[in-house]
């Protein structure tokens, strides 16, 4: 028997092993294997065929060496699933394994270093080789990564391939140790004193050892130890610190034989609440939402939820959830933030209680395996919350999918394959489980709304607040004419801004400030000769974290200590151009000292802790006043925000993009809607430099369907999404020259075979990025047009390509549907 089987690696092809007899009841579609593949390399390989002959007779086939499940772990639709986003995204399936499985499910192995007791120098040892004996000499064995570690070498390879020569090393392969179940200490009776006569002794054992003999009393009480019905298992952690005293006390119980310690696997997961409340009573307008949506699943697998901000859009989604768990179906509710899943896990915890599943990044390794775990082995339906990556869970049946802020661009993913957009995946992965999807937003993407109103998604409309709370209000500010008349000289905020912040604070209400760049300013300048200080790495100027004291890329995130001198005249008088979220949080703590101010943004928001620590505190009142960038405009829900303030809406107007207009119009309005959730209306000022332009005009309106109108045009004469499909060929190399002159014998080469929809080599406004200069070629193809054969014609100029020597050099990949 063969086994074809896809590697983590970025490989087109699957790979054929052999299974050894005594392996052939063990291995199945969907399981893990292990594999040997190149030098002395072993891997985690996903069984995807199983064949009875070999794929030919001159073939011959390494055995696999070892089998690490005997069932699937991954399911026949996920496989299927796989080999769309490869085909579709035009990327490896080896790069959509390493993405879709945890890694604490794959295995790899690992270089193992240990010294040769009997070896004597011939010849005396260079300075880095004795450094590496003399680690060695303390250890039985160390890794490659460990040895660089200990002796600080950076590339310790060469080092020990000389070692290894001379015959003082030896080397080899172990597998690494991936998922590692968390084991917790338990307390218990021994089955001596497992019965009320003994009991009874052992109290009187104790009657001059106090502490004992009430921390076994606490142990009675968590345990009902003695009754079979309530009997509980209490961890040692519980019992200490429910008793109030000290292992130590415990320990002379566990010496005295009365109790025991033993070994537990425990799950890492956060244990959510039991379902305490009901499902909430639906609105008039939100149930006829709800019966629209259900109506529309008649004739429509996808159906678009346009419902404006805090219509409640939300408790809609728990209906229709309720509705497919009746059912006995899962259902995936995915999230463009894990900042949102904070927030809506406890009102989701409420209802669901033990159901919820809650997947994403900030996770550990282990924790995101035990999530995969429970879904293989849970035969109730569960609802998942999460990101993007839930995508690829093992789930059974799934029978809905809600796409929540269905246009936020954390959808798709950029670095690295594959690069899929979760939106379009996630549409195709329920129609492989026959499930129906609800995209849900109050500024749809264009593509979604275009879908929804030419017939190929249902439309539901959800136009008023919950409790009809009115729209906030959004009056924009002229801050050009402001600095003109010398108003706004030496500040962010418009007086118009300061003074609602401080009505706002003095009725104990709150404020959010909405700045879309971080750190302290984008640009650092010599005011004498002009001399900006730029990365090393990327062709970007750097922005000054002044927190740190550093200039950092954001692209690379190379550091650059703030110089004293200017490296070009010697002067010491630097400006910062424009500001960022730093910045703001300075300015706004010197005009308002008393107020307790926090930041949301990458900067201050890395771990999940500080995720959920920076929300709750707002939540709960602690902090007055959260500045942050687009972070707070994705569902966020905060009910004493009674003022917003949008402080530069030109810069989200400015990139060379034609979705620039689109975003900018959702990220105000999505903003805007962060105020007066609750019991009044909200105040947003909106300030500009712009106040005529039509996407400014249009957001005090909420003018959607004109914003959607406008660029709609644009869109139709230029030949752009939804008319059009984008693909993006990236090709980047260190050799400048080699890439300008194979990028444009590329695209000549498309040019021949798909004519004027081949556009390009462009330059991109960035054009080195982590040492890489950087060109595109993008196409444009018709929606009417069968993808299919494109794909071939790029696959195929792709393998000219390769016939060219410098080709080699440059690194190519490809985006499609790019954002």
């Amino acid at each position: 028997m063969y086994a074809d089987v896809v590697l983590p690696l970025s490989l087109e092809n699957t790979y054929t092993y052999k299974v050894p007899s005594d392996l052939e009841h063990a291995v199945v579609v969907g399981c893990r294997v292990i594999v040997h593949f190149g030098k002395k390399r072993y891997y985690t390989a996903i069984v995807i065929n199983l064949r009875d002959k070999s794929p030919s007779s001159t073939f011959k086939a390494k055995e696999i060496y070892a089998a690490l499940d005997d069932k699937p772990i991954i399911r026949r639709p996920q496989l299927r699933f796989w080999q769309w986003i490869s085909d579709y995204y035009l990327c490896k399936l080896g790069d959509v394994y390493k993405a879709a499985l945890p890694s604490g499910l794959k295995l790899e192995s690992e270089t193992m270093v240990m010294a040769i007791e009997e070896f004597v120098a011939e010849e005396p040892l260079r300075k880095n080789e004795q450094q590496v004996m003399d680690v060695l000499s303390g250890f039985v064995k160390l890794s490659v990564s460990e040895l660089e570690k200990h002796t600080g070498i950076k590339n310790v390879v060469p080092v020990l391939t000389s070692l290894i020569t001379r015959g003082a090393v030896e080397v080899s392969e172990e597998m690494k140790r991936g998922f590692t179940p968390k084991q917790e200490t338990f307390v218990r009776l021994t089955d001596a004193y497992e019965n009320e006569v003994r009991l009874q002794e052992a109290f009187d054992s104790l009657s001059r050892a106090k502490k004992q003999e009430l921390m076994l009393i606490c142990f009675l009480d968590l345990s009902h130890a003695l009754n079979p019905a309530l009997r509980m298992e209490v961890s040692k952690k519980e019992l200490v610190e429910k008793s109030g005293y000290t292992v130590a006390v415990l320990d002379g119980l566990v010496k005295r034989g009365i109790l025991e310690y033993y070994e537990k696997e425990v799950g890492r997961l956060q244990r959510l609440v039991c379902r305490t409340e009901s499902l909430r009573e639906l609105t008039i307008a939100q149930n006829n939402a709800y019966a629209q949506v259900l109506d529309a699943f008649k004739t429509k697998d996808v159906c678009l939820l346009y419902g404006v901000t805090s219509s409640g859009k939300t408790e809609v989604y728990m209906h229709l959830i309720n509705e497919t768990l009746k059912l006995g179906r899962s259902v995936l509710y995915l999230l463009p933030e894990i900042a949102i899943t904070t927030q809506i896990t406890e009102r989701l915890a409420k209802v669901f209680g033990k159901k919820l599943l809650v997947y994403h990044s900030k996770f550990s390794d282990n924790e995101r395996v035990e999530v995969w775990n429970r879904l293989l082995k849970e035969n109730e339906p569960m609802l998942v919350l999460g990101v993007r990556s839930s995508l690829f869970l093992p789930f059974k049946d799934l029978g809905l999918v809600i796409v929540d802020e269905e246009h936020e661009p954390s959808y798709k993913q950029q670095d690295p394959a594959p690069r899929y957009h979760a939106r379009n995946a996630a549409i195709v992965l329920a129609s492989m489980h026959g499930a129906k999807v609800v995209l849900g937003s109050a500024t749809p993407s264009i593509d979604s709304y275009y879908n929804a109103i030419t017939g190929k998604y249902g439309l539901v409309e959800l136009s008023t607040r919950y409790e009809d709370i009115e729209l906030p209000e959004i009056i924009p500010v002229d801050i050009k004419e402001l600095r003109r008349k010398k108003i706004m000289k030496d500040t962010l905020f418009s007086p118009l801004l300061v003074e609602k912040i401080t009505q706002a604070l003095a009725r104990q209400e709150q404020v959010i400030l909405f700045q879309n760049r971080r750190g302290f300013a984008p640009i650092l300048e010599c005011a004498l000769c002009g001399w900006v200080p730029r990365c090393v790495n990327c062709d970007v100027s750097l922005t000054y974290h002044k927190a740190k004291n550093q200039l950092s890329c954001h692209y690379c995130g190379y550091t650059y200590h703030l110089p004293q001198v200017c490296p070009s005249c010697k002067g010491t008088n630097f400006k910062m151009m424009g500001f960022g979220t730093e910045k703001v949080e300075e300015e706004i703590m010197s005009l308002f000292p008393a107020v307790k101010t926090d930041r949301l943004d990458f900067d201050t928001a890395r771990t999940r802790t500080a995720y959920e620590r920076i929300i709750s505190d707002f939540e709960k009142g602690k902090t007055q006043i959260l500045i942050g960038t687009q972070m707070l405009s994705k569902g966020l829900d905060f009910g004493n925000v009674s003022v917003v303030g949008i402080l530069n809406a030109d810069s989200l107007m400015g990139f060379p993009d034609f979705r620039s207009h689109e975003r900018a119009f959702q990220l105000m309005v999505q903003v805007s809607g962060r105020a007066g959730r609750k019991t009044k209306r909200g105040t947003v000022i909106l300030q500009t430099s712009q106040p005529d332009h039509p996407i400014i005009q249009m957001v005090p309106l909420f003018d959607y369907k004109g914003m959607v109108n406008l660029q709609l045009a644009e869109r139709s004469m230029f030949h752009y999404p939804p008319y059009f499909r984008l693909i993006v060929i990236v090709l980047r190399s260190r050799n400048e020259g080699a890439l300008t002159q194979l990028s444009a014998v590329y695209a000549d080469k498309l040019r021949s075979k798909l004519g004027e929809r081949v556009l390009g080599p462009i330059t991109p406004p960035i054009t080195r990025i982590q040492t890489f200069h950087v060109k595109k070629i993008l196409l444009k193809i018709e929606t009417t047009a069968a993808i299919a054969p494109v794909r071939q014609i790029l696959h195929a100029v792709n393998l000219e390509m390769h016939t060219y020597t410098y080709f080699k050099q440059l690194l190519v990949h490809y985006d499609v549907d790019p954002l």
